[in-house]
């Protein structure tokens, strides 16, 4: 992690067992997503619990980079029904438990994101701009063999549809529109290459 760990403990006794066991699973969060910027677990005991019967709430938040955190607050209720005298070691591991399956989730959609942009990546094409009809909302590709690909304006992802002349380098993802082949995700290539 970018930032080291935050651990507070707060309205009750700070517990040198449960500190450690908070960095041992906040480990196994590292193995599971290794790009983890931060993460702060907070320890709070917030109702009156004379009798030791109400187990605190363990809060967690999960920096990744670009992303939302992902925040875990496990509330005594649930540990009451889930266990029969639940307790900090209880709230600790619950707690955690979510978060490995909340960020496990992440990294999935992660990975399934990019297996798309990398699939989208490998089918495109470059091309050319054949024909753009002034005041219409749609035009022409010329693509690697020669043929024609008809584009709409809103298939235009980088540029200015109105700007758009014939000539001007694009890249594509060429499917099947109902009347056949068409180009979608057109992007304009500038002169030097880029996007």
């Amino acid at each position: 992690m970018q930032v080291p760990l935050e651990i507070a403990f707060h309205n009750i006794e700070h517990s040198d067992r449960a500190e450690t066991q908070i960095r041992d699973h906040v480990a196994r969060l590292e193995d599971i997503y290794d790009r983890l910027t931060a993460c702060r677990v907070r320890v709070d005991q917030r109702a009156n619990n004379t009798n030791q019967t109400i187990p605190p709430v363990v809060r967690i938040e999960i920096s990744v980079p670009g992303f939302k955190d992902i925040v875990v607050a496990h509330e005594p209720d649930r540990l009451q029904r889930r266990f029969q005298r639940p307790d900090l070691t209880n709230a600790i591991h619950e707690a955690f438990r979510i978060a490995e399956r909340q960020l496990s989730e992440f990294k999935e959609k992660l990975a399934n994101r990019t297996a798309v942009m990398m699939h989208e990546a490998a089918n495109e094409f470059a091309g050319q701009v054949a024909e753009i009809t002034p005041g219409e909302d749609y035009g022409f590709l010329l693509n690697k063999e020669g043929g024609m690909l008809y584009f709409h304006r809103n298939s235009l992802l980088s540029g200015d549809f109105d700007r758009l002349k014939r000539g001007d380098y694009v890249t594509y993802v060429e499917e099947v529109g109902d009347t056949g082949p068409i180009a979608t995700k057109v992007r304009i290539k500038q002169k030097n290459g880029r996007d």
